[in-house]
């Protein structure tokens, strides 16, 4: 959290249900978009749309927030996003929403099993037997009955990969470089990184997926900075459990707009996930994709 703010978790639950509810509207708001709409031109939308709304961000405040000495790190942090959005979108046009939402709270368990490799910490017995049930729970989720998995579960687990890696990033740039920087720097790197596919396979876009596409960004974008907004004035501990209500969002919206039917299985996998999630990563603090 920022010095300067003053404490109000009251406010920053709210702000992190705002979140959880734009969030499960830019993934709905994307399956109306025409399927002649190629892959690579939905995702240079949504980091052109980052771009533009955090260049007009940081020209209105501190215009130095351009340039940073850093910027080796944040074209890197900017290459992760990237691959983290590519994957997380793409497992949202494969699966129902409730099971795409889950999958992303993963992340905490990815944490905790990455933490003794890249800095050396000691996760403790309990933390290691609670991240192996939480993967247990993304199988029971996804009604696994064989070897086989869905595609969708391994790009929405992929997701949660790249978001883990982007927890670590994070811990070092957010000491040096404000958050608009960083967002800055992502939306360039994301869209230079998506412009030469989007135009390759170029498609004539007609006036409702434009508005479509536009919103979805905006939509993305308002997410992170509420996200970002949240965690400057309320307790990380406080806030833990609000994120989750992405489920409920996209059990409602799955069930009334797209006619989504979730099994008990998934339901129960879902609860597992959440709860190994919260306990994993009490400790961690939340970061932007």
């Amino acid at each position: 959290m920022s010095g300067g703010a003053a404490l109000n978790n009251r406010y920053g639950a709210v702000l992190l249900i705002a979140a959880a509810a734009v969030f499960t509207a830019d993934v709905s708001v994307l399956r109306f978009v025409s399927p002649e709409v190629p892959f690579a031109q939905i995702i240079f939308f949504r980091a052109l749309s980052q771009l533009v709304i955090v260049a007009l961000w940081i020209v209105l405040t501190q215009p130095a927030r351009f340039g940073s000495s850093n910027w080796p790190r944040l074209v890197i942090r900017g290459g992760t996003s990237l691959i983290c959005w590519w994957l997380y979108y793409a497992s949202f046009q494969r699966l129902d929403l409730a099971l795409a939402s889950t999958l992303t709270f993963t992340t905490s368990l990815f944490v905790v099993a990455l933490a003794p490799f890249i800095f050396g910490e000691r996760i403790g017995g309990m933390r290691a037997v609670t991240t192996g049930i939480g993967f247990a729970g993304v199988a029971i989720a996804s009604e696994v009955t064989t070897f086989a998995v869905d595609p969708g579960v391994l790009l929405g687990l992929g997701s949660a990969f790249a978001a883990a890696l982007l927890i670590f990033q994070n811990r070092a740039l957010a000491r040096t470089e404000h958050t608009a920087t960083i967002m800055f720097w992502i939306g360039l790197v994301a869209t230079l990184g998506t412009l030469p596919a989007a135009l390759w396979g170029w498609s004539e876009v007609g006036l409702t997926d434009w508005l479509l596409l536009i919103t979805a960004g905006t939509l993305a974008t308002l997410g992170m900075l509420l996200t970002v907004e949240a965690y400057r004035f309320g307790e990380v501990s406080a806030l833990a459990t609000f994120p989750y209500l992405r489920i409920l969002f996209a059990l409602l919206i799955g069930y009334v707009v797209f006619a989504e039917v979730v099994s008990w299985r998934a339901l129960i996998g879902a609860a597992i996930i959440v709860i190994c999630g919260l306990l994993a990563g009490r400790a961690e603090r939340k970061v932007p994709m």
